[in-house]
Order: C-alpha cells, then structure tokens, then sequence
C-alpha cells in the first residue's frame, strides 16, 4: 500500500485516500458476518522480524469519516439482527425499604474535575469510531484474532436477556450476567420463585464457551501440578533485543553544580523574575513568588531547621535527617519554599499528603513510611495547620500508625531571621539523598524512594536536553507539585533553567491567552478531557504560541484518544501535532521517555494498532483497526539523553525479551532514583539489575516493547496488570471500556476502579464504580449487564463482580481519585455496602474440578475381594450383649415396674421439676406418680369414653402433667401421642402443626390442661383452627377423686405402647410405632450404658416430646429408678444459667441437653463466666453462700448432647472452653445418636473409653471414601464420634444404593439391628417416596437373614486404638450426615452442614444459613444481623467462601433477617421447609441475588 507522503513510509497501515471501490470492499468485509451467505475466513497478517513494525501515521480526516461511516452500517446490521430476540434483563431482589434507604437523593456528586490516577478516557483511537465500536462489541459482533493464534477463546460471546412480569405485589427481579454451567431439563413449577428460576435456566442453556484446559482435580497434589503450555496459543517469535542507548548529554553551558547553586545564582542576579504564580479559583489576586523571595525564604528555613529546634547543644534536627513536608495543592509557593530550605539545610524532605481526617485512606501507611524513615519533625503552612483535626488540648491529633512529630510552621512570621555572617555551604551534587518520594503498591503498602542530589541533577539536565527548556521561559502546570512529574518540571528544573511556573488546578486554552510567544504545558490526559467539556466557543484563543504540551500519563494507553479529541477540536485555532508530546515515567526510574517537540524533526509521531487478545499472551501482533479487540498505542519518545533501555521478561530470573514480546522497560542511567528506603531486598531486586555487561538497570514498572526508530511504546503497569486464566489484562483498559457505555448517565467518570482478587487458584476481575442518585435501579443494572458483555466481548474475559456504591462512600486520595487498595480490602472484607452488584461466577470459574463420572456397577464378588486385598475390615461393629437381668426386668411392660416401684419404694422421688427461679417447683414419688396416673385413667374411661387403642393426644408444656398423663393413658390401655403446645405469641402459625399432627395420629381425643385448652378455645386460635373442628378435650386439674378400679396389662408385648411423632430436618413428619418390647429394651440398654440406678441423679433439659428426649424425660427414671431433674428448656430464655445452676446445685454427675440449649448457654453467658467461677477451696468451706452467684462443674462425668445430627464439634469445644474456669472437664462433653427407626443408638457412656475426634479429608467424602488426615491439613474435617453404640445394637455400614456391606474405607448408610428398633411407620406426611424398607432390610450378599432398619444417615466405622470395657479395641461411629439432605452437585456429593459451616466464617454478620439444591442450583439463605444496608456485602462474601472451600458455585444466595430459618427443638435446621418457602415466594427477604 503506497501513502501520499512516501519519504515518510515506514510499513503503513490504513494510509492513502480509499476510493469508493476500497470503500464498498471494507464495507462488504465488514457486513458479511450479518449477510445470509456463509462467511469467508479473514486472514490477519502479523510480522515477527526483528523489529516489527507498528508505525501508522495520523489518518486525514476524510479517512476517519469513511471509515466511521462503514462501522455505523455494521452496527446497525447487528443491531437489526439482534432486536429480533425478544429479550430484557431480569433483575434480583430487593426488599422495598432497602430501595428507599439507598436512594441516593442526599448524596452529592463528587468533584468531578480530580479522577483517579490510573482513570481511563472515553475512547479509543486508531480510526475508530467510538460509539459504533463499543455498540458493536455490546451486541456480540464475532471477534477474531491474528492468524497465528487459535486461542479457544477467540471468538466474543454473545449474551442474551430475558424480562418476565409477573402480576405480584413483590416483583423478582433477576440480572443474566453470565452463562450458568448447570442444565435441568423437565422440572415441575409450582410457584412463582420456582417459574423465575426454570425460565431462567432455559435461558441459560447456551454453552458460553468451549471449556479451557485449567481444570484440576481433587487431589491436593495434583493441583500443584504445572499445566503445560498450549502450543496453538500465541508465542513471541521474535529475535532477542538489544538495549537501546539514548543520546549523549552534553553538558550544558552555564550550568549550575546544584539546584541550591542554580537557586544563589537565580537569586542575585535575577531576583525580581518571577518564579511561580499560584492562580486562585475563588477570585483572589494570584499571587508571585520571586527568586528573590525564594532564595531568602528558603535560607530563613534553612538557618531555623538547624539552629532554632532545641537548644544549641542538642538540636531536633541535623544534616542527614528526614522531615516530612506537609503542604495542600493549593500552596505550591510555601512547599517549594521548604523544599529547597530543606535542601540548603542538608534535610532530606518526604513530600507526604495532608491528612484531613483521622481515618484518610492510605493514611496509617503513610505514617508506617514516616516512622521507617525516621521522621520527628513536620513543615507545614500557617493555613494548612488550622485545618489539621486537632485534640481537645488543641494539639495536631496522632494519627493512627504515625510516628509522634513535631509541627513547624515555616511562614516567615513563625521564623527567625539568620544573622548576616551564617550562609549554608553550597555543595556540589554528590550521592548524598536529596530527597524521598513515597510511592503507594497495589496491596496499599507505601514505599519511599530515595533519590540522590546527583541523580536529581542529572535528571534536571536530561529534561532541560528534551524538552528544550530556556531561561525565563513559561511552564503552566496543572499536575500535583509534590511528586511525579509535577515535582521534576516545576519544582526541580524550574529553578535549573529560572523558568516561570503558573500553578492552575483547572485548565482551559482560554486560559492562555496572554502568555508569552513560547510556553509550555503539562498536563494529564484527564485535564484535556475536562478541557474539553468545558470550552465554549472562543474566537479570540490561539494555541500557536504553545510550544510543547506535555502529557504527563502517556504511559496510560488510553490517553490517545483524549490527544487526538483535543487536536481535532483546537487544530483550527493554531494547535499543532507535533507540540503534543506523551511522556512516560516512574517513581524508580524518574522520566523514563519524552516525546521530543518535532519542530524541523524528521522522526513522525508513532502510532502502533495491536491485537488485544495478543497482548493478553505478551505478545505484540499488528492489528486492523476493524476488529473489536484492538489497542490503539503512541509512542512516548525514545530514550533520554544518557539513558540505556531494555525490555525484560516479566517472569523468572530478569532476561531480555524478544523484539515481538511485552515486557518491563528498565533503564540504566545516572538519573533514576537509588532505593527504597531502609528495604536493602526489595531495593536490590529493582534497582540492581544486571542484564548487559557492567550496567546496572533500574525497573520502572512500565510495561511495552521497542518499536522501530527506537521509539518506546507503553501498554500498561505492572502495578494494574491481572492475570486471569494465564492471560494478562491491564486495570486501565478495563476501565476504559467500561467507561464508553454511557458512562455519564450512570457513574463517574473518574470514580471506577478495577482490581484483581485471588479466587480459586486465579485472579478474578472486580470492577466498582460510584452510582449517580438520579440513576435508577432498573437502569443501572441494564448499563452494568451492559458493561459486562462490552468486557467480554472486546477482552474475551469475565467480570467476576460488577458492584456500585453510593455516590462519595468510596476511600479518596487526597488528590480525589479512588485509593485502589483500600477499596480492595473493603471488598474483601465485605464492608464495601454497594447498592447494586451483579457476581458472574459462571462466566469467570472455568477451572473447576472435572465433574465426577459414575464408575460402572460391580458385582458381590469383586467387593468383597477388593475388600480383601485392600486389607479393610467390613465396617460392622456391635454394642455389648444384654444378658443380665435384674429385678425390675422381669416385667415386660413400664406401667408393671410403675406398680412395683410404688410398692416397693413408694417414697422415693422420681422426678423434681426445677423452676424459673432455680428451685423445685415440684416432685414425683413412685407413689404419687402411680395415684396420679390411676386417676387420668379413670378420666379416660368416665369422662373420655375411651376404648383399649384409643390414640390420645397429650398436648402439654415439659412438665411433671406430661409424665403422669402418659403412664395414665397406660393404665387405661390407650396409645399416647406426645404433642408440643402451641407457643402463645405464635399461635397462628403453631396450632396448625398441633391440628395436623392430631388428624394424622388419629387421635380420638386430646388431653391437657386448663390454660391450654383455654388457649386453644382462644379467639385467635379461631382464626387459625375452628375449635369445632377439634376432638373432645379432657382436662387434668381436676381429677377423679377415686382410682381405676382395674388396670390395664397389655397381652402381647410387641402391641403398641407409644407412638412417636416427630418432624425430620427434611420436612417429613412422620409418625414410627414404638411397642412395649422395643420400650423396655431402650430403657435397659440406655440404664446399662448410663450405669442409672435409683441412688443416681440425672439432669435433663430436653424437648419431652419426641425421640431421646421423651426417653429421658418420661420412661428411664421409672424404669432405672434414678432421681431425674427435669429442667424445662423454654424456661431458659428467662435463666439462661438455670440448667448448669441446677447441675451445679444438685451435684449432678450425668446430665442431658441438646444443640439449642448449648448454644444458648454460649451465647448469653459468655460475659458472665467470671462472674460465676467458685474457687474450689472457697466452694468447699462456704458453698451454701456462693450457691446463689456461683456453679461448680467439677462433679459432672457426663454432659451428653441429644441430636438426631453429626455432632458439632465446634459448638461442643466452644462450650468446654468457656466453662473448664467453673470445673467442667474436656472430656465429659460427648453426643449420642438416635434416628426414627431406632431412638437411641449410641450414647456415651460411663465405663467407657472417652470420645474420639478424626480429621478426615473433606473432598474424599464427596466421593465416599473416608482418608483420614492430620489436624491441620488442607480440606480437612474434623468429626466427633457420636457416642458408644449401645448394648444389644449392632450396627453396619452397607452402600444405599447396592444395599451391600462396604469396608470401614467408605462412607455408606447405617443400618441397625437392635430389639429397641421402632416397629414401623404408622403414617409419613411429607414425603411420598418414603423406602418401605426402612425397617425391614436385607444385605444383598453377606449375611442376607438379618432383618436391619435403614437410619437414612451416613457414616462410617473406624477401629480405634482404645480399648473397652470388655479389653477389645473400641470401634467408633462417626455419623457424617442425613442421606436425604446430601446434595449430588457436579457428579459429587455434598452435605449441608460443611458448605454452612464456611458460610458462617465467612463474614461477622452472618448469623445463620441454610443450604440447598433445587434444580442443579445451589441455593444459600444467610440470616443478617446488621443494617439492611450491609447485605449485598454478603453476596460476594459466601460466593467466595464456598468456591475457595467446596469447588461449587453459588446459584442464589438470599439474605434475610434473623430468626427466619426454621429450626426444630432439637436445634436442627428445617433446610426443607425454608426450601419450600423460598419458592412459594413466602421469604421476606432483604436482597435475592441471582449469580447467573
């Protein structure tokens, strides 16, 4: 291709007027992706010589204008194509008052003029029109690479929305911000939430993309495996570079030795030149300082810092030490006045910041930098010192991590004059520091960099060679003064050259007018664009005076197109190209590169149009400007005078790159800066490299490549870089596309950071702007759905979060830009409270473990040979034989050992009721309990007219009413059925539960007591239930005064005695039939493992209604004969300590309690335990006076934990440790286990060995093995075993699925053998697919004649080292989990309780939560205990969590308000009942985020 101007060509692209014939050719290349024929391949060609060329000069102004036209056809022919799908975006949830507290009405915007420092611009350059180009990538034009590259990930994704109305008072909205992995097919809808969902992932079908090769396994090893490279990925082919050498420094004529010697001279013989003129926006004069005023104000500093601090023999300060100038950007003049006083005084000054509050962002580093530098004293303004926050004794406030300092005001008033004979000695350069200059990391750390005064010479002399400076010439400077590039031009070679600096804070080119012929400006690109936005049309301005326009963040790729908008709209009024001049450079290595005023240059302004989706892989491939994935770059000059530059590698051991390769830009030069103060490690690795010879190079922490003519070319900073699945993508692009989609309407322009977190072994993309108050919620959702398919479509990778705050919440420099990692540490700390986020996990997680392929079925043989040559035992085990009788047990029945204990030992207690107030409320003797029981017999048969079968209800609050109401119902041969009463305050919700469990127990009739039944004959109970509706009522206040006259005695002992109904932590209630037999044999067995005789005392504070618990609380003390303290759990919300008071008072050895009385123990009485220790000598003397105030735990040998649950290791040694200071002992904390089929299958006993705790790894139980491993290890879980199987039980681990026995190596149900297992189900309400071999299975080989109950949990055996009663080694069971909540996800099963278990660490907000599946979706309910403001905080939090701990994603998370997920008595989640409420849509949720 030939161009107009061929002494110009060097390898051109896109040059040369297009003909109309070129014209329809691009235009039919472009529009053949949305034509009906097939489209060709396209061919991108890309060169790999030694130096590959990236030249473009400046397209004329009719080429950008064709060009522009053929990108607007394209778009619309997308556009006209996309409209044809007939989709909208659905949006998550949120609770109106958290739409009305967010509203953003009293917020105010921010200072739109400071944005950030790394901000993005509003386009792209390269010929391109912005609007079309960005409107082109949001409606999912097909991207292509270069040729050489078959990335997988090439093409752009296209995304879709749906919009469903639905005719409901709270309307769901859900946000598509991504493709879900998860596919379900065929799934009934039954609610609204449910319909969202299914519409949902039928939406979602669509693979997003091929899946990539990151993908690990389970294997913690393997993970460390290093993937290997994909060799159709892009590679550099290039040959090695070579450094380039910039030209020599001539020494300057008339040159200063010093900036103190160029400051005396400026001083004496120009004294009236001006030096600086600050410009004030609130219509003040502008105020001139002088050489003259410079020179003497700085010498008045000089002489104060070395002799008016302290006293004559001991001065504050010395030469050498470091202060720190303290000075606001409005005061250029008093900080240049104590920088070169400061420097005349040998006083190393560190410009810091002025700190405005006691909580600035970035603030507690900087005084970490102050105090590693050793800095006691502070210069700062009169003015600037009023405004400090003071303490009330009217002091400077200490700030948090600073250094204490001494505060010196340097206005003249505030000093003293030096005498005539003192002056400081005006040295010659010299490696002595000159001063540091503090640089913030990515992680937020601060670092200062020394520089030399050598270095700051020869630095100033290198600027005055490039950029051309002469005496007295003008330099308006708009960029901050005390460090960077403000610093070195006008501060620091100002004075080398006396040049005139004019200080503005807002520029525009009317603002010139009246400046000299010749002057320069340095701005940064943002300054032009503002410059931009507020020009009006102004005849009068002319720009040919402006010599040089010195763009000061070159280095920002992006800062093209704020170039070239600003010519376009001034080149009319005498602004030419070539006075634009982008520089480059760092706090390490100072000014890096210039692009040189081309005034009767030969060398062209360099222009290069890279493939994007190369650069991601650190290779430089030309592009064309057609595609979407382009980057446009400027060079920034060659290299400064004296100066040495190369490119290195990013990685490993510092080596050169190839010439088609994108690395670091070093520099070898005498200007740079010599460390970082007091890091002689960091300081080496930077500034010590040594690639060529015996030169030393410095990294700047730029990144970019040479390109030809040894111009240098900047793509970014390796503080902004991200490395996403092996590719690398840089902070500021990111932005910048961002910022192209209408981003005036929504967000601020210099109020959105992007940044990187470490998710699931890789970095993730995070993206978090500053809402405008006027934008709604709707469309602000439409524009970041928006922003996320731009992102995808230009870079090919995913947004992990899109998160938006209210205007003026995030951490501010004190420039007014974002500090970048305090808002990071905010996210990461869920403490970032934005009002809208959309997660996309689907989208950016493509390195999940492989999903888990179901390995085909084997027969019994191979099992068990397989079993055989692992060397694993069959996990079987088996309680100890139940032999002996006793005296008592010759009975068969509990109402026969009821009458023989009243003849017996008519006076012995049986039972004491404890009260609120930590006394007896009452007792029971063996007499008592057996008249009191008669009489409610002979209420059932007067009064009931009840039949021997009858079923009664007995509906009363723990008790001792309860206890003799059932033994009744024994006596007049009825089946009793334990009912809760419903709760008073929640009548209208608990008696519904009481009405359906009377309907299914077919109860003819209910039995309680007065005050019940007048609440259940309520007015509000009337409304819940019809009181018609209820069988008859018998009350037991008043009795019969005669006794039955004949008792029944049951004829066969496997005849039903009980029934017991209770509500599974899967929602089905079902009621198991519990026979004398089974009855008396739980009895025994729970006496012989407790050791339970009538001179033993038991405290038990359970729920009596159903399982253990009614075990406990009704039959062991009639059949043991033991002394139960009955403690009434409802009565601990009043006394909380009232249980562990009774424990203590009664001397107690053996007590019972489950999960919920634990934790509320914990949890109110966690600040009272210094309160409640009794020294045990003190105890001993005087009891009876500590009784009331203190506990003494030390006499407890058992406190067993009832649940139906793997046990909770955390609450029980959360529980131990903050009761060991009151005597309570590690050890006699254990759990038993019991289930419907069997009520009580271990319980630890007394004689036994204690409790075991194994560490199992967490990812082999979700395939079903059981690997045992360290305390400690990654993934490791700990379990607790759930008590010594009971005597007469035998218990065996067989596969649910095969029904075979498996080896003690696996995870697989339990079954139980036992003649204490329940007879039956007598109904099952809630689950229609209930086994119906629940309690008559058979092993499908083995010993296939044992009858076994299936418990429906998990677990496994383990053989422990410890011994039993009997001398033989201890064989422990560790239930894992309930089989009907596993949640099979990817192949692998799940239990709830671990991934809850990660949820709730995971912020300190989260109360409780709740996991569950519904359509392959995993769904997380998180309880908020905060501000409805903090809860999408949480959403990020509990993604993060269960991704980095269990590999899965989550599909909804809600956050609700305390107290919302059911829980049962006995402490257990009802996950299924919550599930059902969520898609009924009966949640009063705060926020549903939906992460699709």
């Amino acid at each position: 291709m030939k161009s107009d101007n061929g002494s110009l060509v060097c390898f051109l692209f896109f040059l040369g007027d297009i003909t109309q014939k070129g014209y329809e050719k691009k235009r039919s290349k472009l529009l053949q992706a949305y034509l009906p024929h097939t489209p060709g391949n396209t061919h991108t060609p890309y060169f790999t010589k030694q130096h590959t060329v990236f030249i473009v000069l400046r397209l004329h102004l009719s080429h950008c204008i064709c060009h522009r036209d053929v990108h607007s056809e394209a778009v619309q022919a997308a556009l006209e194509q996309h409209s044809e799908r007939k989709m909208a975006v659905l949006l998550p949830s949120k609770r109106q008052s958290l739409i009305g507290q967010t509203s953003m009405d009293t917020y105010t915007p921010p200072d739109s003029s400071s944005g950030s420092d790394a901000e993005g611009s509003l386009g792209r350059a390269g010929g391109v029109s912005m609007d079309s180009w960005i409107s082109r990538a949001l409606h999912g034009s097909p991207s292509t690479s270069s040729s050489s590259s078959s990335h997988s990930n090439s093409s752009a994704n296209k995304y879709y929305s749906i919009k469903i109305c639905f005719p409901v008072f709270t309307i769901v909205r859900i946000c598509i911000c991504s493709i879900i992995a998860y596919m379900c097919v065929g799934v009934p809808v039954s609610s609204r939430v449910s319909a969202k969902i299914q519409q949902l992932v039928n939406t979602l079908k669509r693979p997003k993309r091929r899946p990539l090769r990151e993908f690990f396994v389970e294997d913690f090893e393997e993970l460390l495996e290093v993937q290997q490279p994909d060799p159709s990925l892009p590679h550099p082919e290039g040959a090695e570079s070579t450094p380039i050498q910039g030209e020599e420094l001539n020494g300057l004529k008339n040159c200063p030795s010093s900036l103190e010697a160029a400051l005396l001279r400026w001083g004496a013989i120009a004294s009236k030149a001006p030096c600086l003129t600050t410009t004030h926006s609130n219509a003040k004069q502008p105020y001139t300082l002088t050489y003259g005023k410079l020179w003497s104000k700085s010498l008045k500093l000089a002489y104060n810092l070395l002799h008016k601090l302290g006293s004559k023999q001991e001065p504050i300060i010395h030469p050498g030490d470091r202060v720190a100038l303290v000075y606001p950007n409005n005061d250029p003049a008093a900080f240049m006045v104590a920088f070169y006083g400061c420097l005349l005084a040998e006083v190393v000054p560190v410009p810091i910041e002025v700190p405005l509050t006691k909580k600035d962002a970035g603030s507690q580093q900087i005084g970490f930098l102050l105090g590693s530098c050793g800095v006691a004293v502070a210069l700062t303004s009169d003015a600037c010192h009023k405004g400090l926050p003071k303490s009330a004794s009217g002091d400077v406030m200490q700030f948090k991590g600073w250094p204490k300092l001494l505060w010196v005001l340097t206005d003249s008033k505030h000093l003293s004059k030096p005498p005539r004979e003192w002056f400081p000695l005006i040295k010659d350069a010299n490696n002595d520091t000159a001063y540091i200059e503090y640089k913030t990391c990515k992680d937020g750390s601060v670092l200062g960099i020394t520089v030399t005064r050598m270095a700051m010479l020869t630095h100033c002399q290198t600027l005055t060679h490039t950029c051309g400076y002469s005496e007295a010439e003008t330099m308006v400077n708009v960029l901050d003064f005390k460090k960077g590039i403000g610093l070195w031009h006008s501060v620091q070679t100002s004075v080398l050259n006396m040049l005139h600096v004019v200080k503005t804070h807002f520029w525009s080119p009317g603002f010139l007018d009246g400046l000299p012929i010749s002057y320069v400006v340095c701005v940064k690109s943002r300054d032009l664009h503002w410059a931009l936005m507020a020009y009006k049309e102004q005849s009068d301005t002319n720009m040919s005076s402006l010599r040089m326009l010195l763009i000061a963040d070159g280095s920002n790729p992006w800062s093209i197109s704020s170039c070239d908008a600003f010519l376009k709209v001034f080149q009319s009024m005498g602004l030419r190209s070539e006075v634009i001049c982008p520089c480059a450079g760092s706090p390490e290595a100072l000014t890096v590169a210039v692009r040189r005023p081309q005034e009767g240059s030969p060398k062209p302004a360099g222009r290069g149009v890279l493939s994007m989706t190369n650069l991601s892989h650190g290779v430089i491939r030309v592009d064309t400007g057609e595609k979407l994935s382009v980057l446009a770059l400027q060079d920034v000059g060659t290299a400064m005078p004296g100066a040495m530059v190369c490119v290195v590698k990013l990685e490993g051991v510092p080596q050169l790159c190839k010439t088609d390769e994108i690395g670091e830009i070093c520099v070898s030069s005498v200007a740079t800066g010599t460390s970082y103060y007091g890091l002689t490690g960091m300081s080496k690795n930077t500034f010590e490299v040594g690639l060529v010879s015996d030169c030393v190079f410095v990294r700047s922490g730029l990144l970019g490549f040479v390109g030809p003519g040894e111009m240098i070319f900047i793509s970014g900073t390796l503080e902004g870089l991200m490395q996403v699945g092996g590719r690398k993508h840089n902070a500021d692009d990111i932005i910048a596309t961002a910022l192209a989609v209408e981003p005036m309407k929504f967000i601020y322009r210099g109020r959105t950071v992007v940044f990187s977190v470490n998710v699931l072994y890789d970095e993730r993309i995070v993206l978090v702007a500053e809402q405008r108050p006027d934008s709604t919620e709707e469309e602000s959702y439409q524009w970041m759905s928006r922003v996320l398919q731009a992102i995808d479509g230009i870079h090919q990778v995913g947004v992990y979060c899109l998160a938006l705050v209210p205007a003026n919440t995030l951490p501010k420099t004190p420039l007014g830009g974002i500090h970048l990692s305090e808002t990071k540490q905010l996210f990461l700390e869920g403490a970032l409270h934005p009002c809208s986020i959309l997660m996309c996990p689907h989208s950016c997680i493509t390195n999940l473990p492989k999903p888990r392929q179901k390995q085909p079925e084997v027969g019994p043989a191979s099992v068990m040979v397989g079993n055989l040559v692992a060397g694993k035992r069959m996990a079987q085990a088996s309680g100890r034989d139940l032999s002996h009788m006793e005296d008592n047990e010759q009975f068969l029945f509990l109402s026969e050992v009821l009458q023989w204990r009243a003849q017996t030992t008519p006076d012995h207690i049986l039972y004491t009721l404890i009260n609120t107030r930590g006394a007896i409320g009452s007792s029971l003797t063996c007499l008592q309990l057996h008249k009191r029981a008669e009489k409610i017999a002979t209420l059932l048969y007067e009064r009931g007219q009840l039949q021997d079968g009858d079923h009664v209800a007995l509906v009363f609050s723990p008790g001792l009413d309860l206890i003799a109401a059932f033994y009744g119902c024994l006596y007049a041969g009825c089946i009793p059925i334990t009912v809760r009463p419903p709760h008073p305050q929640n009548i209208s919700t608990t008696l519904p539960t009481v009405k359906m469990i009377l309907e299914v127990s077919r109860s003819v009739c209910v039995m309680t007591t007065q005050a019940i039944s007048k609440l259940l004959k309520s007015r509000d109970a009337s409304v819940a239930v019809d009181f018609k509706s209820w069988p008859p009522i018998l009350e037991t206040d008043d009795l019969p005064k005669r006794r039955c006259p004949l008792l029944y005695k049951p004829c066969d002992p496997d005849s039903l005695a009980y029934l017991d109904f209770s509500v599974s932590t899967t929602g089905m209630l079902a009621g198991v039939k519990m026979s004398h037999n089974a009855t008396s044999a739980l009895c025994r067995s729970v006496k012989l493992q407790c050791e339970l005789y009538p001179s033993r005392e038991v405290a038990v504070c359970l729920d009596p209604y159903c399982g253990l618990g009614f075990v406990l609380w009704c039959l062991c003390s009639v059949y043991a004969g033991q002394q139960s303290v009955l403690i009434s759990p409802m009565d601990l919300e009043v006394n909380p300590a009232l249980w562990l008071q009774s424990v203590s008072q009664f001397k107690v050895r053996d007590t019972f309690c489950s999960y919920s009385v634990m934790e509320l123990c914990i949890r109110s009485l966690s600040s009272l335990t210094d309160s409640l220790k009794v020294h045990a000598h003190t105890l001993t003397q005087n009891f009876n006076l500590h009784l009331a105030r203190g506990m003494d735990l030390t006499r407890v040998r058992s406190c067993v934990v009832v649940a139906e649950e793997r046990p909770r290791v955390a609450l029980t040694q959360s529980f131990c440790k903050l009761f060991k200071d009151v005597g309570l002992h590690p050890r006699a904390v254990s759990t038993a286990f019991g289930c419907r089929v069997n009520l009580a299958i271990c319980l630890q006993g007394t004689s036994g060995p204690d409790p075991t705790t194994v560490y199992v790894d967490m990812r082999a139980l979700r395939h079903d093995r059981v690997r045992l491993v360290e305390r400690g290890s990654p993934h490791s879980l700990p379990l607790m075993e759930s008590g010594k199987i009971l005597p007469g039980v035998r218990i065996i681990i067989a596969n649910p699925e095969t029904k075979g026995p498996i080896g003690d190596s696996h995870l697989g149900e339990i079954w139980v053998h036992s003649p204490q297992n329940a007879s039956g189900y007598f109904t099952v309400l809630g689950e229609e697919n209930v086994r119906s071999d629940h309690f008559g299975a058979r092993l499908s080989f083995g010993d296939t004649q044992t009858v076994w109950a299936r418990t429906g949990y998990l677990g496994f055996l383990r053989r422990t080292d410890l011994t039993d009663a009997s001398g033989e080694r201890h064989d422990a069971l560790y239930v894992v989990g309930a089989l009907d909540e596993v949640m099979e996800l990817r192949g692998m099963k799940y239990h709830p309780i671990d991934i809850e278990t990660s949820i709730i660490r995971a912020h300190r907000n989260i109360t409780e939560c709740a996991a569950f599946t519904w359509t392959n979706l995993l769904v997380v309910v998180v309880e908020l205990d905060g501000s409805e403001q903090e809860a999408l905080d949480l959403v990020p939090m509990v993604t993060n969590v269960v991704l980095e701990e269990h590999y899965l994603i989550v599909g909804v998370v809600v956050v609700v308000d305390t107290g919302v997920i059911p829980i049962n008595s006995r402490g257990e989640k009802q996950r299924m009942h919550l599930r059902d409420g969520f898609l009924a849509d009966q949640l009063d949720h705060i926020y549903v985020a939906y992460n699709m």
